[in-house]
C-alpha cells in the first residue's frame, strides 16, 4: 500500500471491510454517525448516492486539516516545520445499499417480523439492489461518486426457510433483509450486475473512482 495513502470506510459493516481485505486492500473504519432515517430522495438510486455521500463527507470532515488544526489547538499548528514530508492522503470512501422492491425503497428490516413479511413478498420475485459510493480526499476536498446497480432474482423460498433464515440474524443486519456472502447465498437464485455492489461494496466502481482522484487501486495493495 502507498504509505503516503490511507483508505477510510465510512461504514461499520463487516461486509465491507471484509471485501477490501480479500482484495488486498487495508482501510480503517470509522463510523459516519449519519441518521439514515431522516434522509429522502426521489428514489432508491438517489438515496444511496445521497446517503454514501453523506457518511463520507462527515467522516472527512473529521479527519480533514482544518478538523486537525482544531484539535491541535494554532500554537501546535504553527510549531510545526515547514519542511518535511507531506502529512499522509485520506481518502474516505463512504457507502450505502438500498433495495429497490415493488415499487418500495427497503434498508434494513425494523425487526424479525418485518424481515419474515420482506421474504414472503420478494420470494420468487426480483428487486434491484443500489449501492451508493462517494470518495472523497480528505485533505483537498477533490471527490468522485457513482451508483452501481444489480438485479437480483430471489428464490421461491417455503415458510419454513424464510423462518431459519431470519432466525439466523443475518437479515436484520442488512439492506433488503438478504446477503449473497453468508446464509442468504443460497437464496438468490441468480444476479444481473456486480456481485459486489449486492456485498455493498463494488470493487470495479471504486478502481475508477480512484482513478478519477488520481490514484491507482494496485497503488493501495498489501500482500498478506
Amino acid at each position: 500500500m502507498d504509505d503516503m495513502t490511507r483508505l477510510v470506510l465510512a461504514s461499520q459493516s463487516p461486509a465491507r471491510l471484509q471485501l477490501l481485505k480479500s482484495a488486498g486492500i487495508p482501510a480503517e473504519v470509522v463510523v459516519s454517525g449519519v441518521d439514515e432515517s431522516v434522509v429522502q430522495a426521489d428514489g432508491p438510486e438517489a438515496l444511496s448516492g445521497i446517503l454514501a455521500r453523506l457518511k463520507a463527507e462527515a467522516v472527512a470532515a473529521r479527519l480533514g486539516p482544518e478538523a486537525v488544526a482544531a484539535r491541535l489547538g494554532p500554537e501546535a499548528v504553527a510549531a510545526r516545520p515547514d519542511s518535511g514530508p507531506e502529512p499522509d492522503r485520506v481518502l474516505v470512501l463512504g457507502c450505502d445499499s438500498v433495495l429497490a422492491f415493488d415499487g418500495q425503497i427497503l434498508g434494513k428490516p425494523t425487526d424479525a417480523d418485518d424481515a419474515v413479511r420482506r421474504w414472503r413478498a420478494m420470494r420468487g420475485r426480483s428487486g434491484v439492489l443500489h449501492t451508493g459510493h462517494c470518495l472523497i480526499d480528505a485533505r483537498t476536498g477533490d471527490s468522485a461518486a457513482a451508483v452501481a446497480s444489480t438485479k437480483v432474482h430471489f428464490a421461491d423460498l417455503t415458510d419454513t426457510e424464510i423462518a431459519a433464515y431470519v432466525a439466523t440474524g443475518e437479515p436484520l443486519r442488512v439492506a433488503g433483509a438478504f446477503t449473497i456472502d453468508g446464509f442468504g447465498g443460497a437464496f438468490v437464485d441468480r444476479i444481473e450486475g456486480d456481485p459486489g455492489t449486492v456485498i455493498g461494496l463494488s470493487l470495479p466502481l471504486l478502481r475508477r473512482m480512484l482513478s478519477e482522484l488520481g490514484t491507482e487501486l494496485i497503488s493501495l495493495w498489501r500482500a498478506g
